[in-house]
Formats: structure tokens, C-alpha cells, sequence
């Protein structure tokens, strides 16, 4: 077995991590950090793909996985921000 696919298992591991977290987490706060971690098991899978195969679209496809990925991860750190305040303010 050669270390890329020694990454790929790593990664199916951290994807398992990643799943179990997002749906048992208590909290919203756990829930982003384990979208943030799936979406970055994506990014590794697909630059694993792309060394494996020698197909540069994989490359494309981490690189647009990566940037939704991290707006996403923005758009709903900020959601929970706000929710926060307006809770802190009706107190």
C-alpha cells in the first residue's frame, strides 16, 4: 500500500469523525466545525484523485469544493453569531 492510499483511509476515517460530530453535536458551534472538517476530507480526497489518476479536473474540483466550503462556513459562523446577540439582547 503506497502512502497516498494510506491518506485515503485517513481520510475516510476523518470523514466518519466528521459525520458522527455533525449529528450528535450539542451544539451549532460543533455542527460548522464539523461541516468545515467534511468539506476539507472533500478537498483531500480530490487532490488524492488527481494524484492517483493524473486528471487535473480533480485540482478544479477541490479548488471550488474548497471556496464553498469556506463562504459556507463563514455564512453560518455568522448566523449563529447573530442569533447569539439577539439572544444576548432580549435578555
Amino acid at each position: 500500500m503506497t502512502p497516498l492510499y494510506g491518506c485515503v483511509l485517513l481520510a475516510g476515517l476523518a470523514a466518519l469523525l466528521g459525520c458522527y460530530r455533525l449529528l450528535r453535536g450539542p451544539g451549532q458551534a460543533d455542527r460548522v466545525v464539523a461541516l468545515d472538517v467534511l468539506f476539507a476530507v472533500a478537498v483531500m480526497l480530490c487532490v488524492c484523485a488527481a494524484l492517483i489518476t493524473g486528471r487535473t479536473a480533480f485540482l478544479d474540483i477541490a479548488l471550488g469544493l474548497a471556496l464553498t466550503g469556506f463562504v459556507g462556513t463563514l455564512a453560518w459562523a455568522r448566523l449563529i453569531d447573530r442569533r447569539h446577540a439577539r439572544a444576548r439582547r432580549e435578555e
